[in-house]
């Protein structure tokens, strides 16, 4: 069973070197979080998982980098100058700043705050008596527009640069290099361009751990399509995406699909909708499939000029703009949900409960531990043999760690989610025959406890049969 409590997963990220607050030794910044040795291996690993997935091993996707700074023209037509932008209130009583519509949300559900106009937020709030959740007045302000981009400065002096935003999403920068990537690719109807990346907004209400952030990385398609037929491909992205969250090990018990309403669908959606989690607050947006029509292309082509038109390779009279279905994911929150879906307390027959991370073994940050069962040098010397093997000869994580008991270390490495530890110990080495044969070591699988007696030469073998 996953955590039950977001606690849970916040005190093991920082006790265990996974995610730390920001500038912690400064007091902080407000809802912003570093991800540690071990978060930055499992958050590279699930990147990794998703390119090799949704890229890598599909003919008809290529991959991209956009810079993150853009000519602001492209948020002109985006439309995120104009209208990207929450509804802000304030609780008189304390002055705190809220998000109205999340406010609204947490009480009604995400319908009901979706399809509320900016002048209805105010008295919605009045008239289900939704309390400040700083100080509990029910006295709020009428809501107004807040633009969530982070405006900066482009020049050598400060004060006369021109005013440039940080990207608020990966996605415009797929647009405008659509056709660099039709001239340079040559790509055929249907074909996607992906992008990992970070991202920006100044959110009125970030928290929940690394859910809502103001600074953080989406994993984004932009998948191009003829008008005609595109609702077949729009369901199977659908069904791609909630199969590939079940195989690294989400239970589809804890994730459903929820369709948007009509008067919750963006300015240029016809058509979205969200896998959710739930999350140990309650159900929460993972993954996001939007219809975006040819807005997007025709916005571009409109303020730049240019001819973003597709040509049919085989009717050169045949030129249109595509229509995009949009794969979008947050690469945080799928770090997240992945930490808290592996978060597991059990107890041993002993009666001692344990903590271990049962991730998937593709997105375990560290594979293989090596544990020299003491600190005496014939034990380390042929402990640090294995591991620079392993390390040589093949593409797995390995840490090796000394301190402590092996018990302790044991326990250590299940809180991590190590898949497999390794023991050399004195009959590794030859001097007791009574803990097993020269040159074997033991081999601890981490789900199971099971512990198995293997030649080292035998090894790689041995670790490759437990991926199967």
């Amino acid at each position: 069973m996953p955590a039950t409590s977001l606690d849970q997963v916040v005190s093991l990220c920082k006790r265990r070197g996974f995610v730390f607050p920001g500038s912690e030794i400064y007091g902080g910044l407000a809802n912003t979080w570093d991800y540690g040795p071990l978060g930055v291996e499992l958050k590279n690993k699930v990147k990794q998982e998703w390119w090799n997935h949704f890229i890598r091993s599909r003919a008809d996707m290529v991959g991209q980098d956009a810079a993150i700074l853009m000519n602001p023209r492209v948020w002109e037509a985006s439309g995120h100058v104009s209208s990207f932008s929450d509804p802000l209130v304030d609780c008189k009583k304390c002055k705190a700043r809220f998000r109205g519509d999340k406010l609204i949300e947490e009480k009604l559900g995400a319908a009901g705050a979706g399809v509320l106009k900016i002048d209805q937020v105010q008295p919605m709030l009045a008239a289900k008596k939704i309390p400040c959740p700083n100080c509990g007045s029910c006295d709020w302000s009428p809501a107004k527009h807040f633009n969530l981009m982070f405006k900066t400065q482009q020049g050598v002096v400060e004060g006369e640069g021109a005013d440039i935003y940080m990207r608020p999403e990966t996605a415009q920068g797929i647009f405008v290099n659509f056709k660099n990537v039709l001239n340079t690719m040559r790509p055929r109807l249907p074909f996607g361009i992906g992008q990992i990346g970070k991202a920006f907004r100044n959110e009125i209400t970030p928290g929940n751990f690394t859910f809502r952030t103001r600074e953080f990385e989406q994993m984004e398609i932009e998948y191009f399509v003829e008008p005609k037929g595109k609702n077949a491909i729009f369901n199977e992205w659908k069904e791609s995406v909630w199969d590939w969250y079940r195989s690294l090990g989400i239970a589809d018990t804890r994730l459903r699909i929820r369709e948007h309403e009509k008067d919750e669908l963006s300015h240029y959606s016809s058509r979205t909708i969200d896998i959710e989690y739930e999350f140990p607050w309650g159900w929460g947006e993972l993954f996001g499939l939007a219809d975006r029509g040819d807005y997007d292309l025709s916005q571009h082509q409109k303020f730049s000029g240019e001819d973003l038109s597709y040509t049919d390779p085989d009717d050169a009279t045949r030129k249109f703009l595509p229509h995009v279905i949009e794969p979008s994911f947050g690469c945080d929150r799928t770090v997240l949900t992945f930490l808290i879906e592996a978060y597991t307390e059990e107890e041993l027959p002993n009666g001692d409960v344990r903590t271990v991370m049962k991730f998937d073994r593709r997105l375990a940050p560290v594979d293989v531990a090596i544990l020299p069962l003491s600190k005496k040098e014939p034990l380390l010397q042929k402990a640090e043999e294995i591991r620079k093997s392993l390390v040589d000869q093949t593409n797995l994580s390995v840490d090796f760690d000394v301190t402590g008991s092996i018990g302790k270390r044991y326990r250590r490495q299940d809180e991590i989610g190590t898949p497999l530890c390794i023991t050399v110990d004195f009959g590794t080495v030859g001097e007791d025959d009574a803990q097993g044969a020269k040159d074997t070591v033991t081999i601890r699988d981490r789900d199971t406890l099971k512990q198995e007696r293997v030649a080292i030469g035998k090894l790689r073998e041995a670790i490759a049969s437990t991926w199967k």
